[in-house]
């Protein structure tokens, strides 16, 4: 196995625009910054300020709740069938049911999702825009480099009546975001799980920040990998952000969803 990862690696390093993105990758696993908390005082940070997602969604719509979570079942029955037909394991969704609330509650014109595999998110993001009858999901991802032909993995279980909406850039947020941009001047809604640095964060929120909409909404996955969350609603003062957990893991938002119809 490891000499098939190694020549998997090799043959995406010899393609001259991901060659410095894996070597990035690499620097930042030996190289990385937890930020002004340890990861102990994090999570517990974190904990003291979990809300119930459910909770927060059915007090903004039970219906729209509801909806989001049968169409989560959907989803999760229909990506199982896909991922049993395949040797990898492309890792765990966001927390879809909560972006499926999200884009249909927001409505948004434009969404970007940077981080895909094996398409939760993605699938739930245009499952929403669909319902609404507009909005474009863009979608930034890199490609798991260890594996033979990864390209064809990238959002796997998005069923093909959902693509029309859908902008996939697979050669990481270095290189992606500038051509995104170039087409979509204003993002409403931004769901980030790609690079969990906390350079990696700063340096993407910093890209992104620019083109963000008046009621913009964040959802910030795996909060508890450092502190980047924690000090970025502190050093901006902001006061709209809630955290909650999916899968033992924690996500964070950031905006003013509530009041927005």
């Amino acid at each position: 196995m490891q000499k098939f990862n190694f020549l998997n690696v090799l043959k995406q390093s010899l393609k001259p625009t991901r060659f410095f993105v894996i070597l990035k990758k690499v620097y930042s696993r030996f190289f990385s910054y937890e930020g002004s908390l340890s990861k102990d005082q994090n999570l517990k940070w974190i904990k003291s300020n979990i809300s119930e997602v459910s909770t927060f969604a059915k007090t903004i719509s039970s219906t729209l709740w509801e909806e989001a979570i049968t169409q989560s079942n959907i989803l999760e029955k229909n990506a199982h069938k896909t991922l049993e037909t395949i040797n990898y394991d492309l890792g765990g969704g966001a927390a879809y049911p909560l972006l499926y609330f999200l884009t249909r509650h927001l409505r948004p014109d434009n969404v970007l999702e940077t981080g895909v595999a094996a398409g939760f998110s993605s699938y739930a993001i245009l499952s929403a825009l669909k319902k609404n009858g507009k909005g474009t999901l863009y979608s930034s991802d890199f490609p798991y480099f260890r594996i033979n032909n990864p390209e064809k993995y990238i959002g796997i279980v998005v069923e093909k009546d959902l693509k029309k909406d859908w902008n996939l850039f697979v050669e990481g947020d270095d290189n992606n975001l500038p051509k995104i941009f170039k087409s979509v001047k204003k993002i409403d809604l931004f769901s980030y799980d790609s690079d969990k640095t906390y350079s990696g964060r700063s340096k993407t929120l910093k890209k992104v920040s620019n083109f963000l909409s008046e009621h913009y909404v964040i959802i910030m996955d795996d909060i508890q990998d450092n502190s980047f969350f924690h000090d970025f609603i502190k050093e901006n003062n902001i006061s709209h952000w809630k955290i909650f957990e999916f899968e033992n893991k924690y996500l964070g938002l950031i905006g003013q969803v509530a009041n927005i119809k």
